[in-house]
């Protein structure tokens, strides 16, 4: 065997050694199944809920039942997930690119003189993509970040839909309390009307006005007892429960206090305090990045490393290897303009969002302010009305005012208190809006530094 057939050999063999290093570096990861399950798992007891710090043998306060929402909402379980792949990405971009290694190697065929093979063998690297490196870091970092903001933004939200739904559904049982005494009193009134109209001692007209009054009162008790069902498999739907269960809620409400003059303290730093707002701000930065790694990419592509070569004559060379793209059509305008005109999207659209939270803000205080006013008017005459059902009652039972006018004074009575009732559940509702729209028992949040950004990578 020829030096050039021994020379092939240890070039073979040399390959095969650099090769399998590569690979033995590479393969660090595993691949392990993760089979979806295809089955419901709505929890079917209260027990089966995480719900650590919550008393769930009693009922349920405001505070337990957002409690309970946040830790097993599906949708936010799902969402969390998202905080996996923020993180994955920050790990991603601070990588450095792999440096990339060419090789060649000529047999020699028909030596005249020289009996060596040639060969060359180079190292190169990316400096480009190692200079921008930092920028698609920081860019990544801020947008792990906006999603921590995000989540946040929407676990705030799921409070606010539970505060709303535990509301509406304690209201509407005192509701569901007063028409089924008004439906009591319209049915005894009945019973006794057809009574007489079964002994000739009325007509059919009298009994007519009593037939109607508490066919519209049962109506509404249906409707009402619809819309409760709705409120409570909506509440179940956002802790995950099946809807057959029954969650045990307090009856006595701790009703938000939304001052007016915090609110409009609030207004002045709500960029800092919505986690929305706070998102928004980090996706602008995160974006702010990349247009700034686009202007360093307009520079040209360049690739850097040694290179030992031989010759056929055994002369040995060894310097260094540049390749460098001429920026002659392509200078990354094109990106350029993408990310300038993404970051001015951005920024218009947290001002615009900035706004509409503001518009919001006033809006809720000035509905909550017209509603309480009402209520205290409504509130004002619900004594007046008491009485004069309580006087009816005395009345008839001594034989001085017929059924008629006692029933409409008991049905003004009734009628009056659902208004009160209906006045405060929107009351509620719009403090729930308001703690909402201002990030109420928000802290208020610190852009992140540096620091907070190496963090991240740690």
């Amino acid at each position: 065997m020829g030096l050039s057939g021994i020379a092939a050999i240890r070039a073979a063999a040399w390959w095969c050694v650099a090769g399998t290093a590569s690979l033995l570096l590479a393969a660090c990861a595993t691949y392990d199944p993760l089979p979806l399950t295809t089955h419901v798992r709505l929890k079917h007891r209260l027990a089966e809920l995480v719900h650590v710090g919550v008393r769930i043998d009693r009922p349920l306060s405001v505070y337990d039942v957002a409690v309970l929402a946040v830790e097993n909402n599906p949708d936010l379980m799902a969402t969390r997930t998202q905080r996996g792949v923020a993180r994955a990405q920050v790990l991603q971009a601070g990588l450095l690119p792999n440096p990339s290694i060419n090789a060649s190697y000529a047999f020699l065929l028909n030596p005249p003189a020289a009996m060596f093979d040639s060969f060359s063998v180079g190292v190169m690297q990316d400096i480009q993509k190692s200079i921008t490196m930092t920028g698609r870091l920081r860019a990544a970092q801020a947008a792990a970040l906006q999603v921590d903001a995000s989540m946040l933004w929407e676990e705030w939200q799921l409070i606010g839909k539970v505060r709303l739904l535990v509301f509406d559904i304690v209201q509407g049982e005192k509701l569901h309390r007063v028409l089924t005494e008004y439906r009591d009193v319209l049915q005894s009134r009945f019973d006794r009307g057809r009574r007489a109209l079964a002994d000739g001692n009325v007509t059919l007209a009298t009994v007519a006005p009593d037939l109607a009054g508490l066919g519209e009162t049962r109506k509404a008790l249906f409707d009402l007892d619809r819309d409760q069902a709705s409120r409570r498999h909506d509440l179940n739907a956002l802790l995950g429960l099946a809807p057959e269960v029954v969650l045990p809620l307090k009856t006595q409400l701790q009703v938000l206090q939304v001052d007016p003059k915090v609110v409009m303290r609030a207004l002045t730093d709500l960029a800092y305090r919505r986690p929305d707002l706070i998102a928004l701000q980090l996706g602008y930065r995160s974006q702010d990045e990349k247009f700034r790694g686009a202007i360093v990419g307009q520079f040209p592509a360049l690739t850097f490393g040694p290179t030992l070569s031989r010759d056929t004559s055994d002369v040995r060379t060894f310097g260094p290897n540049i390749t460098m793209d001429l920026p002659i059509f392509d200078r990354n305008q094109g990106n350029i303009a993408i990310e300038k005109a993404t970051r001015e999207q951005l920024r218009a659209e947290f001002n615009a969002r900035l706004s509409a939270a503001n518009s919001e803000v006033l809006a809720a205080l000035a509905t909550q302010r017209l509603i309480g006013r009402q209520l205290e008017e409504e509130r004002a005459e619900l004594p007046v009305l008491q009485g004069f059902a309580n006087q009816a009652e005395s009345a008839r039972n001594a034989g001085n005012i017929d059924e008629r006018a006692f029933v409409d004074l008991v049905a003004a009575n009734y009628a009056k208190k659902q208004a009160v009732l209906a006045l405060e559940q929107l009351l509620l509702e719009q403090q729930v809006a308001i703690a909402t729209f201002i990030g109420a028992g928000m802290p208020r949040a610190t852009m992140p530094t540096e620091a907070a950004y190496r963090e991240l990578v740690r």
